[in-house]
């Protein structure tokens, strides 16, 4: 299998309350980029945001509208009241697209990675944007985005499409 020279431009938006002690995102935001970059996309950046609705509607509504085509969250998918990450991305997406997010689980669950079974995480679209939630642990960041990263290429493609 090819890597595509060019399959979009991602965002990744890292969910963190270690942000509110001075602390960075623990490197979840870099591994996000290296990853997208194999598999074709051109990162944009990260942003760093608290485990807060305002925050996080924010910054997923600024991915949206700056027109990036897929938009990672990283964190705050778990079952602690803090985890509003599912939450608030019901709220911006358009359509659900619940084998995603089922595919996310089952290939967490078949590397057992704890953390990407229990997530909430959603997988959707706004607009022309996909946005798809990840849990945040290195293992959940590397088993989701070998899962993902096929399947947004796919859904960007077909977003892309004028005859779709």
């Amino acid at each position: 299998m090819t890597t595509p020279t060019h399959a979009g431009r991602a965002l990744i938006v890292s969910i963190t309350d270690h942000l509110l002690h001075g602390e960075d995102d623990g490197g979840a935001g870099a591994l996000v980029t290296e990853l997208l970059a194999e598999a074709g996309f051109v990162v944009d950046g990260t942003v760093v945001v608290p485990s807060d609705e305002v925050a996080i509607r924010t910054a997923l509504n600024t991915a949206v509208i700056g027109g990036v085509d897929l938009v990672v969250t990283v964190g705050g998918t778990g079952v602690s009241p803090r985890d509003v990450t599912p939450d608030v991305t019901a709220e911006v997406i358009d359509r659900e697209l619940p084998g995603i997010s089922q595919a996310l689980r089952w290939s967490g669950m078949a590397a057992g990675v704890v953390d990407a079974v229990v997530s909430r995480g959603l997988v959707g679209v706004s607009g022309s944007t996909l946005v798809a939630n990840i849990s945040g642990s290195r293992q959940a960041i590397r088993d989701g985005l070998a899962t993902l990263n096929p399947l947004a290429i796919h859904v960007i493609e077909e977003l892309s499409d004028p005859e779709v």
